[in-house]
């Protein structure tokens, strides 16, 4: 895949000749509605089968191999070269395919029941894991269920694992309570994973998920403990656990999410670990980027540092945010899917501008009634950017947050960049 940004005066059909593949091509892979509106610094992703590489002045073949990072024997393979020393300025290449690296692949779904079918029969394929989210923790160690049984279905029939997923807060409230109460009573957690074991056997689950947000600094010990019990139990069922871990940049980080997520435990307990790197830039706060690299980056050096890395999973948020501006604090920003941030941009005609700091795209719109909008959204770049960190650190896999946002580029450019590990 190569990523195209739109210029001034550009047109579809001029872009598909220059790259020497079919028009329907490119709108297959970018939904576009219309071939006939671009937008000025939008980005296109282009399904180039081969690159295509000219010779120039001063290149070995050595150097092009590094260049594009590809083995020399496949590069004379593909290129029937038998002489190495034959080359000379002018002479076309052929670039074969780099290696793909191996991951795992997570993504949370908060609908449920028939409707889960339209949102997974577009995704399902990519995932290894899919997360029904999620089971919501009594005080007293029960759980309020879920219709989950399409979801599950619906993974096992594709050969992705199932997950189930438990938490302690909701939209109104933090959770801190219910944490207190059941990590600081043997009895309530008996009872509490008495009941996860129950329904994961009952349902298919193949893991458990534990998303325990806002816990008290003085309960950080009572949920490593949590965490230790319910490891060992689920463990010898033939079960796996993973939890979600704040995103936290040193040991000292203050703030109720962060300081009893404690990143050496879970490293050392858990499966594998899913960092809360999504949503930075949060619906009641200010207007910024979603899911920026250059804090991700922060985050995944401070955890690099304390938990292996094929234990880490990245979160990817894949929901754009539009602002009212200038914002009033708790005014909430509206989330809809990077195809409803791309049909806001055509309707009013914007530029698409881009953030090299956090690489990610945003624009501006000013609405019927005269309000203007600051948008913030994820296109073909800052998904490749997450990708490439990916790549950088070595990391497990990717958790996706969540389905039910089309955003077609994502789905085709993760499959372009690694091989999505099965069971």
């Amino acid at each position: 895949m190569v990523i195209h940004v739109v210029n001034k005066g550009e047109l579809l059909w001029q872009i598909a000749d220059y790259y020497q593949i079919d028009i329907n091509e490119i709108i297959k892979v970018n939904e576009l509605s219309s071939q006939n509106l671009l937008l000025v610094g939008q980005a296109l992703l282009i399904p180039i089968t081969d690159i295509l590489y000219t010779v120039s002045y001063g290149d070995t073949l050595w150097s092009i191999t590094n260049r594009f990072g590809v083995p020399l024997q496949s590069l004379l393979s593909l290129n029937r070269m038998i002489n190495t020393n034959l080359i000379y300025p002018g002479v076309v290449l052929t670039i074969p395919q780099r290696p793909k690296p191996g991951i795992e692949v997570n993504a949370y779904t908060y609908v449920f029941g028939i409707n889960d079918i339209p949102v997974l029969e577009d995704t399902i394929d990519y995932l290894t894991y899919l997360t029904p989210f999620s089971y919501l923790v009594r005080e007293d160690g029960r759980l309020i269920s879920i219709n989950d049984y399409k979801a599950i279905q619906i993974s096992n029939s594709n050969n992705v694992m199932p997950m189930m997923a438990i938490a302690n807060f909701s939209y109104n409230n933090r959770g801190e309570v219910v944490a207190h109460a059941v990590l600081n009573s043997t009895e309530i957690i008996e009872t509490l994973l008495y009941n996860i074991i129950n329904i994961m056997k009952d349902k298919g689950y193949r893991g458990l998920y534990v998303d325990f947000e806002n816990i008290l600094p003085e309960d950080s010990e009572a949920y490593n403990n949590f965490l230790q019990m319910a490891a060992s139990i689920l463990h010898k069922e033939g079960l796996f656990i993973t939890t979600a871990l704040a995103p936290k940049y040193n040991e000292e980080q203050k703030g109720l999410l962060y300081e009893a997520h404690d990143y050496v435990a879970h490293g050392k307990i858990v499966d594998f670990i899913i960092l809360m790197t999504c949503e930075r830039g949060w619906r009641a706060g200010s207007p910024k980027a979603v899911s920026p690299i250059n804090k991700i980056r922060r985050v995944l050096d401070y955890a690099a540092s304390l938990i292996p890395k094929d234990k880490i999973f990245m979160g990817f948020q894949i929901y754009a945010k539009d602002w009212v501006i200038p914002h009033i604090e708790g005014q909430e920003a509206e989330s809809f899917s990077m195809q409803e941030a791309m049909n806001r941009a055509y309707r009013y005609r914007v530029r698409i501008q881009y953030d090299e700091v956090s690489q990610s795209p945003f624009f501006h719109y000013t609405d019927e009634q005269g309000r203007t909008h600051e948008v913030w959204f994820e296109d073909a770049r800052s998904a490749q950017a997450k990708f490439d960190l990916v790549k950088e650190y070595g990391l497990r896999g990717i958790t996706y947050c969540a389905l039910g946002y089309p955003f077609p580029q994502n789905w085709y450019l993760l499959k372009d960049n690694f091989k999505i590990i099965k069971e």
